[in-house]
């Protein structure tokens, strides 16, 4: 037969409010391990599903970012490409005047540099890619700005060989008047056409720095806000663990005193 314990008054009501003391110290000390006065629904039902949208909004965004940052350097890349171009042709365009007042020899020699630069502008046209996208051989890219891609930029470079820049071979010979003005008009157009599409890349360059810059910000208030309703304040979880380890002592020393009463009675026998 089973013996049944009993426990006085005293003794069962500070074993229950020890009990619920050392709860409490369960509960603030996952908050302090965790950071968090929020961890699961149970704790606040409300603040842990507006936070978990804020936290997958935030993510959502973040995986965004990555592309953008790729497309900048992609441009990058490619206005880097443009400002080599440039130089190249303005190279070209010095060779055309040195050989107007050149004799046919040094026009010959003269001619041969400008083919040796046309074809460092199509190599130098084919370098200038960055992960495989080349806005200078009319590659294309689409950056997407949101979680569902429902907004986006699509960035469509060009051709800038010198064929496509219409800088031609054929007027390379450097033999007659004729051919000068022919290279030097072309190289005038192709100027013009490398002004023109670099303003084009740069206005794609705002745009996505622009988006970039939004979305890193947006990505931050999401998770602020997401913190502002799970986060704990350390100090105040801090303050409360100390209150509540006094308040066990104190309950383990009721316990005892309400132990050593009952002693008591027992050294009347």
């Amino acid at each position: 037969m089973a013996v049944e314990i009993s426990l006085t008054a005293s003794m069962r009501s500070n074993l229950i409010s020890l009990q619920q003391t050392n709860n409490l110290i369960q509960t603030t000390q996952n908050k302090l391990a965790t950071g968090k006065k929020v961890n699961t629904a149970l704790d606040n039902p409300t603040n842990f599903f507006i936070a978990a949208a804020h936290t997958k909004r935030a993510g959502d965004f973040s995986l965004r970012k990555d592309g953008m940052a790729e497309a900048i350097q992609a441009i990058k890349a490619a206005d880097n490409g443009i400002t080599g171009l440039k130089t190249l042709l303005e190279a070209a365009s010095g060779l055309v005047e040195s050989a107007r007042s050149g004799t046919s020899t040094d026009r010959s020699a003269l001619a041969t540099q400008f083919s040796a630069v046309l074809t460092q502008i199509t190599t130098m046209v084919s370098d200038s890619k960055y992960k495989g996208t080349n806005f200078l051989t009319h590659g294309s890219l689409s950056v997407a700005f949101n979680a569902d891609g429902t907004s986006s930029l699509t960035i469509q470079g060009f051709s800038s060989d010198a064929s496509s820049l219409g800088v031609s071979l054929a007027t390379a010979t450097f033999t007659a008047d004729a051919s000068l003005d022919a290279a030097a008009s072309q190289i005038t157009v192709a100027l013009t056409t490398l002004a023109t599409e670099s303003s084009k890349l740069g206005s794609n360059l705002a745009i996505v720095n622009t988006r970039l810059d939004f979305t890193i910000g947006l990505v931050a208030n999401e998770q602020g806000g997401a913190d502002n309703l799970t986060l704990a304040d350390m100090n105040e979880e801090s303050a409360n663990m100390l209150s509540l380890q006094t308040r066990q002592n104190l309950g383990i020393t009721s316990m005892s005193l309400a132990n050593q009463a009952n002693q008591s009675i027992l050294r009347l026998f």
